[in-house]
């Protein structure tokens, strides 16, 4: 197993000094929103992962395309790097600037342009996130489903290829984005893809964009797929006596080809995370949230296969939440079970790690680290769209402990390398970042990725793009 442990990657960081030519002309035309202030410099340094890394040089925050543009070709002819930046949720070092530069913060590009109701499309500046689109839609009676949990910019969504909870019935972003406006290395604003459903020329350059992580361009705009909002939705919580049981029923679900909106997995500490977060009195074992979308009658027989195949496992207390608010409720406390479950032990970062396998191979690969993990004695926390067999198990560590970073990589490697084996891949929806450039050696192998060297020097021959990232030059 050759992939690398965080540590052997950081020493990697060699800042490319900021010129002051190059301040100077991004303070000219931007003013204030060009800052080099530090807190704000730590803030754009810093995402959910547990990397430690020094900020960049500067903040910009760009309000066009155009300004995106011409802080690449800045960039461009100074040699500095550019690290795009939306919400800040990544979790795996993606907004890190591990060779110093130009954080560049498309937040403010949070304009939704064109809504095309009668074609079911939508086209977004990056920075508006899946929240403000879909408030914006409902009273269109649409709705954008990805939903990765966060409140993450469409942006960043479409630059880690994101997925979530509705991904089972809806696809992911690589389904949903059909066509791009990116800033190139060279900082020209390009074109890719249409509002048709489908395109056969050229290149697909959207799939191309869709996953880069920003090492290839800036996103700046996007064209997506919309979707009517359901007749009918009905969420409904399950508890099991395992997490194999849950499991076990997600696997019968959609191997009978129930169409279900979504289907995530609860273990026994993230309710009882959620229940001191959120107040919410839920059973303490291991647990399904799963929801239902179509006509009444679909609905009602969804929910009767569904419910009689988790009674075949051992499900209780299947309980019904019918009403927007029911569901908001259920819903925000999923939402909330990384935050909640960091509060159950103050002070603590995390090391989380997402794969997805085979569906027929979810319970293995679940198990095996349950076992790992309760035998090394680290606090964690599990979460999976386990409908499209991705999980998430997230190790709870005290940052001055290192004997307990290392358990946590050490484990979060052995999951990482056992969903391999399974003929899964290291990452279902987080993406590579700094945290997972060795497996992605491991999964692709060393042609494919010597292949995405040569898109990224064509593209970006000085790598200014988010370099560091995925692999490296």
């Amino acid at each position: 197993m050759n992939a690398a442990l965080p540590r052997d990657l950081l020493p990697d960081y060699a800042p490319r000094p900021l010129p002051a030519a190059m301040l100077e002309a991004l303070q000219a035309r931007f003013g204030s929103r060009c800052s080099v202030a530090l807190a704000l410099r730590e803030q754009h340094g810093r995402d959910e992962s547990p990397f430690d890394v020094p900020p960049p040089d500067a903040v910009v925050f760009a309000e066009t395309n155009e300004e995106v543009a011409l802080v690449v070709a800045l960039a461009q002819q100074h040699r500095v790097p550019v690290i795009p930046y939306g919400a800040g949720t990544s979790l795996e070092g993606h907004l890190l600037a591990v060779q110093g530069g130009v954080s560049l913060d498309v937040s403010r590009m949070n304009k939704i342009l064109r809504v095309h109701a009668e074609d079911l499309t939508v086209t977004v500046q990056a920075g508006v996130t899946r929240n403000q689109l879909n408030n914006e839609l409902r009273h269109q009676g649409l709705f954008f489903p990805i939903d990765p949990g966060a409140d993450a910019s469409l942006g960043g969504m479409a630059a880690t290829r994101a997925s979530g909870t509705n991904a089972v019935r809806y696809g992911t972003m690589r389904e949903n984005v059909l066509g791009l406006t990116v800033v190139t290395a060279q900082g020209e604003i390009a074109q890719t893809g249409s509002r048709a459903r489908k395109s056969s020329a050229g290149y697909d350059l959207t799939r191309l964009y869709v996953g880069s992580e920003g090492t290839l361009g800036v996103i700046t705009e996007l064209t997506l797929k919309l979707y009517p909002l359901p007749e009918a939705v009905s969420a409904a919580v399950c508890f099991f006596p395992s997490i194999d049981a849950a499991v076990q029923t997600t696997i019968q679900i959609i191997q009978m080809g129930v169409p279900i909106a979504r289907c995530e997995l609860l273990d026994a500490n993230t309710v009882r995370a959620v229940n001191l977060h959120d107040r919410l009195g839920l059973r303490e074992s291991a647990m399904l949230l799963m929801e239902f979308h179509g006509s009444p009658a679909s609905v009602a027989e969804q929910a009767a296969t569904v419910q009689e195949i988790a009674r075949e496992f051992g499900g209780e207390d299947f309980d019904w939440a019918t009403t927007p608010e029911a569901r908001s409720k259920l819903w925000t406390a999923r939402h909330h079970a990384y935050l909640s479950a960091l509060q159950t032990r103050p002070g603590c970062r995390c090391v989380t790690t997402d794969t997805c396998v085979p569906i027929s191979r979810l319970a293995e690969s679940i198990n095996a680290s349950v076992r790992e993990v309760e035998e090394a004695g680290i606090p964690y926390f599990i979460v999976g769209h386990v409908g499209d067999g991705n999980f998430h198990l997230g190790y709870l560590i005290d940052p001055a402990k290192p004997a307990e970073r290392e358990t946590a990589e050490r484990l979060s490697h052995q999951m990482v390398a056992r969903a391999l084996a399974l003929e899964g891949t290291c990452t279902g929806e987080h993406g590579i970042g700094l945290h997972k450039q060795g497996f992605l050696v491991e999964e692709a192998g060393e042609a494919a990725v010597a292949l995405m060297r040569t898109l990224k020097r064509a593209l970006d021959p000085h790598n200014i793009m988010n370099p560091g990232k995925i692999f490296r030059i």
